[in-house]
């Protein structure tokens, strides 16, 4: 089984795939100051949930990529559901290599999806020749509240470096050229219902696909 099935048994249930809340997904729009016609280029977009709502709430137009065949699927249907399908558009692709007109972009967006890039840096400056002069890069990293023990880092398949401390990704914005203006933090309540929800749709994947060759693993 491959990290990216995982993902979509794990956040079969969920819109939003990330640790936000659909108050700050609204919020994080606010942030930005969109406008009516604001182009948004959303890499690694899952499901397609932050354009859609911000195209019905402030009538952006924009374009998600995906990997995932299933999360792109969904982006779709949930464009028909909110009736903007005439102002977003999902393509199903590799957002690490995807082709788009450069510096044409209002707000460039990765959201927890920073590995496209081999890293926050590395991403940023990805996103970079998309953007129209005075725009905004959108990206949503986590970080670490503490140092995180070794255990904590072999569960996550992660290392220490691998993220920084909330000022350490402040100094990883400035490396790559870029300057914070806002943020919008997540919080452990949100992390909470993130994950645990994850844990409901694997139950409910196994209970209905017991002869499945990708059960046992998915269980441990």
């Amino acid at each position: 089984m491959n990290v990216l099935e995982q993902h979509e048994i794990c956040e079969s249930g969920h819109r939003i795939l990330d640790p936000f809340t659909e108050e700050k997904l609204l919020l994080v729009g606010d942030v930005c100051r969109l406008e009516p016609g604001h182009r948004q280029l959303d890499l690694a977009c899952g499901k397609g949930e932050m354009l859609c709502r911000w195209a019905q709430r402030f009538a952006i137009v924009g374009v998600g990529v995906d990997v995932s065949d299933v999360f792109v699927d969904a982006a779709r249907a949930r464009a028909a559901e909110l009736g903007v399908v005439e102002l977003v558009r999902f393509e199903r692709g590799d957002a690490a290599s995807f082709e788009a007109e450069a510096a044409s972009y209002d707000v460039v967006s990765c959201i927890g999806a920073t590995w496209i890039g081999g890293g926050l840096v590395g991403t940023l400056r990805l996103m970079t020749p998309f953007l129209r002069p005075g725009g905004l890069l959108l990206v949503g990293e986590p970080y670490w509240t503490e140092e995180p023990p070794d255990a904590a880092c072999s569960g996550l398949e992660v290392g220490k470096d691998d993220f920084a401390s909330l000022v350490g990704t402040l100094d990883r914005f400035e490396s790559a050229g870029a300057e914070l203006v806002e943020m919008v933090l997540a919080d452990g309540d949100s992390w909470d219902r993130y994950v645990a929800a994850q844990w409901w749709n694997v139950a409910e994947w196994l209970h209905t696909n017991p002869a499945d060759a990708r059960a046992d693993e998915m269980r441990r």
